[in-house]
């Protein structure tokens, strides 16, 4: 090895480095750091001295691309919300600021890539509560931030229902990154393509999808999913009238 990979800062970037992948690649609570130290070819107290353990060395890897994001993110709503002359964003503009930054850095190997995006996905819907709460904390100000501004933007919209609405979108954009080797079966991306050239692929997709959630009508609150109402048949059995709102029988 040679005397410049030995740098600490070249350790510790290698290290980040190995991390993220395998915690994409096995999840969090499924790498060791026995499988990170010998990939990356540094001992533990190498790891322990960087970062101090497994969660210290998770929450620097998120650290390490979410600090930029959340600069980026914020920079570019203050931008819009300047130009907007004392009115609020377009919705369409906000969703491109908030979601278009994340998808961004899929095409960008300097920042993260498709490792990043992928990581992200995974963690999002990772059940393990330290992550969940790393995230949380990491995303609070940017999410207030934007929250207020599609609030802004969207009067007749019930804040509530706003809130709703965002929730919606961080769902369906971690699942679609998630979930991206299911995406390249379902849609069957080609195979000569590039991942950053299916990511834009996905964006323009996405984008829509999430723009047409923002501005959905007012959702009817006294509408049943139709298993309700087979469940409430099954409740009335010895009742002879058909099953409310034509519902499915049981």
């Amino acid at each position: 090895m040679t005397s410049a990979a030995l740098h600490p800062a070249n350790t510790r970037t290698r290290i980040l480095d190995v991390g993220e992948r395998l915690f994409v690649k096995h999840g969090y609570d499924g790498t060791s750091l026995r499988m990170i130290t010998g990939e990356a070819q540094v001992n533990l107290a190498a790891v322990n001295y960087h970062f101090g353990g497994k969660e210290a060395l998770m929450e620097a890897v998120l650290k390490r691309r979410l600090d930029w994001l959340n600069e980026q993110r914020m920079r570019v709503l203050d931008e819009l919300e300047a130009a907007g002359d004392g009115l609020p964003p377009r919705p369409h503009k906000i969703v491109e600021a908030f979601f278009g930054t994340l998808i961004g850095m899929g095409c960008n190997k300097d920042l993260g890539g498709q490792i990043f995006l992928k990581l992200i996905g995974r963690s999002f819907t990772s059940p393990n509560g330290f992550i969940r709460a790393l995230l949380a904390e990491e995303y609070r100000e940017v999410v207030e931030r934007y929250k207020q501004a599609f609030i802004n933007a969207l009067p007749d919209v019930p804040r509530q229902e706003v809130a709703w609405r965002f929730q919606f979108m961080l769902g369906a954009t971690a699942y679609a990154l998630a979930g991206s080797d299911f995406l390249q079966v379902s849609v069957q991306f080609d195979s000569d393509e590039l991942p950053e050239e299916q990511t834009r692929r996905l964006w323009s997709r996405l984008y829509s999808f999430l723009v047409g959630g923002m501005r959905a009508p007012i959702p009817d609150e006294d509408l049943l999913p139709p298993q309700a109402f087979a469940l409430a048949s099954t409740a009335s059995a010895d009742d002879d009238s058909p099953p409310p709102g034509g519902g499915f029988p049981p």
